[in-house]
C-alpha cells in the first residue's frame, strides 16, 4: 500500500503563493457552489413546481412524492459520478477532473429548464427529467470530493481545515441562489407565469455560473499532493476502488465513514429539501416568506462554516464533527415544535438554528474530515464513495421518508423526529469509532507519518 498517507504531501514548499491559493479558494468555492445550486435548484422546483408540470394526473400528496422520487435519482446517480470520476481524478489529475463535472452539471440543469411539460408531450416530460436529473447526480458525484480535495491539499500547514472548509461553502451559498431565485421570480410573477415561465430562467441561468466558474477553474495547478504522487509512481497501479476495498484501514474507513455522513444528509435534506413543503403545505405558511427564510438560513450557515473549519484547525475534525452532530440530534424535536406552534417567525428561528448554526457546525469539518480518511493516490476515490453512496440512504430519499412518516403519524411530525434523531445516533457513534491517530488532520497541524494499514499506529512515510 503506498504510504503518502498526510493531506499535503507536496514538496514544493514555498511555491504556493498567496495569490495562487486565493484562486484555488475561489475555484472551489465557485464549483461547489454552481453544482449545488444546479442541484438543489432542482429540489426546490421538486418541492414547488414539478409535481403540478410533469405529474398533473395524481392528487397533491403523490405529485409531490413523485417529483421527490426524481429528487431522489439523483443521488442513485451520484455513486455512480463518484467512483467514475474519482478514479479519473485519482489518475489523470483533479483539475481536469473538475472542469469537465463543471460542464456537464451546468448542460444539464439548463437543458431542465428547456423542458416540454406533460401537457405538451405527456409521459415523455417526466422520462426527460428523469435522464437529466440522473446526468445532474452523476456530475455532482465527481465534483464534491475533487472541490474539497484541491483546496485541502492546497492549503498550508495548520490551516487544512479551514482550506477544507472554503469548499462547503458552496452548499450554502448554492441552496441560498437557488431558494433565493425562486423567491424572487415567485414574488414578481403571477403563479400562471411562474408555472408557465419563471421557473426556466432560474435553470437557465446556470449556463451563466458555470461559464464564471470554469473560467476561474482553468487558471489553477494541479494539487502539490497529487504532483508528488504522480513524481513517486512507477510501473502499473491497482485500481483506485480495488485498493480502498482491499486495505483493512481504508475499508473500515469507507464503511464507517458512510455511516458517519448519515446524520448530515438526513439533517440537511431535512430543513433544506423537505421543510420547504412542510411549510407551504402543511403549515400554510406564505412560499415566498418560507423561501426567504431557507435563503438567510442559508447565508448565516455560509458564513459559519469557516468558523468551523478554524475549529478543526484546533481541536481536529473528528471532535468537531462530531460534537456538531450531537448538537443536531438534540435540536431536532425543538426545532419541529417551533415549526408546529410558532408560525411564520417560528418557522424562521427554528431553521436559522438548525440549518444555520448547527449544520454549519459538522459540515465545516467534513471534508477535512473525509480527506483525512485516505491516502493519496486513492483519496479522491475513497472521499467519492463515502459521500456519494452514504447519499442514497442519508440524502436522497429523505424526503421521501419524511413525508411517509409525516402521513403515518397523521400529520404530526414526531415519527419523522424520532428518525432524525436516529441519524443523529449513528453519525454519532461512527465518527467516535474514527481512531484519533487515523486522522491526519489533528490540533493545528498534520502529521508526517502515516498509520499502518493493519494495526492503525503511525509508521514511517
Amino acid at each position: 500500500m503506498n504510504t503518502d498517507t498526510d493531506i499535503d504531501t507536496g514538496t514544493d514548499t514555498g511555491a504556493t503563493t498567496g495569490r495562487k491559493l486565493r484562486t484555488v479558494v475561489l475555484s472551489s468555492l465557485l464549483g461547489t457552489t454552481v453544482e449545488w445550486y444546479d442541484f438543489f435548484l432542482y429540489s426546490t422546483a421538486a418541492s414547488l413546481v414539478f409535481g403540478k408540470l410533469f405529474f398533473p394526473e395524481t392528487n397533491g400528496t403523490v405529485g409531490t412524492m413523485l417529483a421527490f422520487a426524481t429528487f431522489a435519482v439523483g443521488f442513485l446517480a451520484r455513486p455512480i459520478g463518484g467512483l467514475l470520476f474519482g478514479h479519473i481524478g485519482d489518475r489523470v489529475g483533479r483539475k481536469r477532473t473538475l472542469a469537465f463535472t463543471m460542464g456537464l452539471m451546468g448542460i444539464s440543469t439548463a437543458l431542465i429548464g428547456l423542458l416540454p411539460t406533460y401537457e405538451q408531450v405527456g409521459a415523455l416530460a417526466p422520462v426527460l427529467l428523469l435522464v437529466l436529473r440522473v446526468a445532474q447526480g452523476v456530475a455532482l458525484g465527481g465534483e464534491w470530493a475533487g472541490a474539497v480535495l484541491l483546496a485541502v491539499e492546497h492549503g498550508p500547514e495548520g490551516r487544512k481545515g479551514r482550506f477544507g472548509s472554503y469548499p462547503q461553502i458552496g452548499l450554502a451559498l448554492g441552496l441560498a441562489l437557488g431558494t433565493g431565485v425562486f423567491a424572487l421570480l415567485s414574488n414578481v410573477l403571477s403563479d400562471e407565469a411562474f408555472l408557465g415561465y419563471g421557473w426556466r430562467v432560474a435553470f437557465l441561468a446556470s449556463l451563466v455560473l458555470v461559464a464564471v466558474g470554469l473560467t476561474v477553474r482553468l487558471k489553477i495547478d494541479e494539487t502539490p499532493a497529487f504532483r508528488a504522487v504522480l513524481g513517486r509512481t512507477t510501473g502499473p497501479r491497482a485500481v483506485p476502488l480495488v485498493e480502498v476495498v482491499r486495505e483493512r484501514l481504508t475499508r473500515r474507513h469507507l464503511l464507517l465513514g458512510m455511516v458517519a455522513r448519515w446524520g448530515e444528509g438526513v439533517a440537511f435534506n431535512t430543513w433544506g429539501v423537505f421543510a420547504l413543503t412542510y411549510a407551504t403545505g402543511t403549515l400554510h405558511l406564505p412560499r415566498t416568506s418560507v423561501l426567504l427564510t431557507v435563503t438567510g438560513a442559508s447565508l448565516v450557515m455560509a458564513a459559519l462554516v469557516p468558523v468551523s473549519g478554524r475549529l478543526v484547525d484546533r481541536f481536529g475534525a473528528r471532535r468537531t464533527y462530531l460534537t456538531g452532530m450531537a448538537a443536531f440530534g438534540v435540536s431536532v424535536f425543538p426545532a419541529f415544535l417551533l415549526f408546529q406552534t410558532g408560525g411564520m417567525l417560528g418557522f424562521a428561528v427554528a431553521l436559522v438554528l438548525a440549518l444555520g448554526i448547527v449544520h454549519a457546525c459538522f459540515y465545516g469539518a467534513q471534508g477535512t474530515l473525509f480527506a483525512a480518511l485516505f491516502p493519496v493516490h486513492v483519496r479522491y476515490t475513497g472521499m467519492s464513495a463515502v459521500y456519494q453512496v452514504s447519499g442514497i440512504f442519508a440524502s436522497g430519499i429523505t424526503p421521501l421518508l419524511v413525508t411517509a412518516f409525516l402521513a403515518l403519524g397523521s400529520g404530526t411530525p414526531w415519527l419523522a423526529c424520532g428518525y432524525l434523531v436516529l441519524s443523529a445516533a449513528g453519525s454519532v457513534w461512527a465518527t467516535s469509532r474514527l481512531r484519533e491517530q487515523d486522522l491526519f488532520v489533528r490540533t493545528g497541524r498534520t502529521t508526517d507519518a502515516a498509520p499502518d494499514a493493519r494495526t492503525g499506529e503511525p509508521v514511517p512515510a
